[in-house]
């Protein structure tokens, strides 16, 4: 492949202890005040979009500058020694006035799972952090996470627009994916309507989860959910007609021109603009216009394996759709490459372990890989 790709955004360190199954699937009972948890060695992995998904995409064979921000601290050095294995570890930003970030990841089999996060370095990256050199070279620049950088969120949005703006006039294709907020938090607080009204006129590809864009898009409707559905996953609840296809539409008339939304277990949405909008996208993705545009669909969900972890699983997704584009995949093939390396990667507690590559999806898909 020759196109080459930038993953940037939130970079972090994932610990995850081993949890076996519990005989509950309700949260409040497994994670009680007072009661004492048995687990198992933790699994300790990079994590954040530019980890799980610009890593993902190495995996599957694209060419890609990871561009993160991380202390100069034992945690910094882990991630490092970390992604020197996938190759080179030059692009990430070794800060002296910032720690790393770090996750606890909560991953009970059968639940969605639980963070603890620390956002560390993440909060002060800024455009004056991005890697122009390789921009100016790249077909895309892929940007996660702005929930949890707090320099990215603020004053609705403008960094993150300015980021957005500086790519495209780089002459790359911009690509953007959100994270879950807690409401209770600055960026749960923040106006999102605006600052995504704000940016999608400067992204070409959006991929958020259905629950995240509800809760920034539709926050009346998100609350109902809440409060009617307690400790439920919301993707299991969530209609199609009335709420997905919706908010698809609602990005497209933001600006955004491919959008693919991941709706948990189910599967994923994508629609896609006119061709007129489709065409504006970066030349150098050599994107099949004809193929691309005023495309819709809803992809289920491969059956996995088994079911470690889902953490990473979306990145991954988001790895292998924007992959397959680099790859000249049309929209039916992309999607379908995005759903079954979410199914991949949920066979083992980090994102990585478990992917496959297209060949390897391919054949499985042959030999009648089951759907949900």
């Amino acid at each position: 492949m020759s196109k080459k790709a930038v993953a940037a955004g939130h970079i972090c360190l994932d610990i995850t202890p081993s949890i076996t199954k519990q005989t509950s699937s309700d949260i409040r009972e497994i994670f009680a005040p007072g009661r004492l948890i048995n687990v198992g060695d933790a699994d300790i992995h990079t994590g954040g979009s530019v980890a799980n998904t610009g890593l993902a995409m190495k995996i599957l064979g694209a060419d890609v500058t990871l561009a993160g921000k991380i202390g100069s601290d034992d945690f910094g050095d882990m991630i490092v020694s970390i992604v020197s294995k996938y190759g080179d570890a030059s692009g990430l930003i070794r800060s002296e006035n910032d720690s790393t970030s770090y996750s606890v990841v909560l991953a009970v089999p059968g639940i969605d799972r639980i963070f603890l996060h620390n956002p560390g370095a993440n909060d002060t990256f800024s455009s004056d952090d991005l890697p122009m050199d390789k921009i100016r070279e790249a077909a895309l620049f892929h940007f996660g996470y702005p929930p949890l950088m707090k320099r990215i969120y603020e004053d609705n949005g403008s960094e993150l627009v300015k980021i957005m703006q500086t790519v495209q006039d780089a002459g790359a294709a911009t690509s953007l994916d959100l994270a879950a907020t807690d409401p209770d938090t600055p960026a749960g607080r923040a106006d999102w309507n605006t600052i995504l009204s704000n940016a999608l006129p400067y992204v070409d590809i959006f991929v958020p989860s259905v629950e995240e864009l509800m809760y920034m898009l539709d926050r009346a409707k998100y609350d109902s959910l809440r409060s009617d559905h307690p400790g439920r996953d919301l993707t299991k609840i969530i209609d199609l007609e009335h709420d997905i296809i919706p908010l698809g539409r609602k990005c497209l008339d933001m600006g955004a021109k491919i959008v693919l939304i991941k709706c948990g277990v189910p599967g994923m949405y994508y629609c896609t603009a006119p061709s007129g909008s489709v065409e504006k996208i970066s030349p150098r993705l050599e994107l099949d216009t004809a193929a691309w545009a005023d495309r819709s669909g809803f992809e289920k969900s491969f059956v996995p394996d088994k079911v470690l972890s889902g953490t990473g699983s979306g990145d991954t997704s988001v790895a292998a759709f924007l992959t397959s584009i680099l790859n000249g995949c049309t929209p039916e093939q992309s999607v379908r490459y995005a759903a079954a390396t979410g199914a991949c990667c949920v066979s083992a507690y980090d994102a990585l372990s478990g992917l496959l590559s297209f060949e390897q999806i391919d054949k499985k898909i042959s030999e009648g890989w089951e759907k949900i």
